[in-house]
């Protein structure tokens, strides 16, 4: 990757995640234009490009992704509600990051390799990928639908679908680990996952509970390494 892309996107993440107290955001959210944070947001975006860069030579870069940030904040606290919150804050970030390329390839004549997007082996590993998320939770809910334990009245409660993104990272995780050649670590997830739930299933004294768990962490695991495997033949 070309040396001024890094620096620019360096200078972006400081800009927006170092530099950028809760209370800024606060502010913002609640003065929207009117509010002197966004401005001083800006301008420190600005000041991180000259400071990365150590050269003043760098002013139309430096002002031309500062004109845009300022335009995409901006624009992002008039349209944010409760509700849209947190899909404008991926939006606000996916904006700035195209913004970033796009001044880069105007100024240094910067070009993104997207070649491996022609090679089958990206294809068949995002095809793994994929199917280890939401089509696996739901291969895993028809086959152990007949297991589910029954809800008991004083059972905690847990954070609404958090077992399926749990499970659908524990797989991802598992994938890349194996494709990388770190299978150690897909011993080390396992176990570091058993810790957390011997605590839940100690407390719980049921004996559905705990195989019903112990089924599909193995099933999960068991379709995570099965599935790494044989992305891992069909690309070598």
């Amino acid at each position: 990757m070309d040396i001024y892309l890094i620096k620019l996107i360096i200078a972006h993440l400081i800009g927006d995640f170092f530099l950028q107290p809760g209370s800024w955001v606060e502010e913002k959210e609640v003065k929207k234009l009117k509010s002197a944070k966004l401005y001083l947001h800006v301008a420190i975006h600005i000041a991180l490009i000259f400071l990365i860069f150590l050269s003043f030579g760098v002013w139309k870069v430096a002002l031309l992704i500062g004109l845009i940030h300022f335009a995409i904040d901006a624009l992002k606290l008039l349209l944010q509600t409760k509700k849209n919150a947190r899909l404008l804050f991926f939006v606000d970030q996916v904006l700035h990051f195209i913004s970033i390329v796009a001044v880069w390839h105007l100024f240094y004549k910067g070009s993104l390799d997207i070649s491996y997007l022609k090679e089958t082996k990206t294809w068949i590993f995002i095809s793994g990928a994929l199917f280890l998320t939401l089509p696996t939770s739901i291969t895993m809910r028809v086959i152990i639908a007949r297991w589910i334990p029954d809800n008991q009245p004083d059972s905690p409660k847990s954070l609404q679908n958090a077992g399926k993104y749990i499970g659908i990272l524990e797989r991802v995780l598992i994938f890349v680990f194996i494709l990388t050649n770190h299978f150690e670590a897909v011993g080390f997830l396992l176990a570091a996952k058993s810790i957390f739930r011997f605590g839940d299933l100690k407390e719980a004294h049921d004996l559905k509970l705990t195989e019903y768990v112990l089924i599909g962490t193995l099933l999960s695991f068991g379709i995570a390494i099965v599935t790494a495997m044989l992305t891992q033949q069909l690309i070598a």
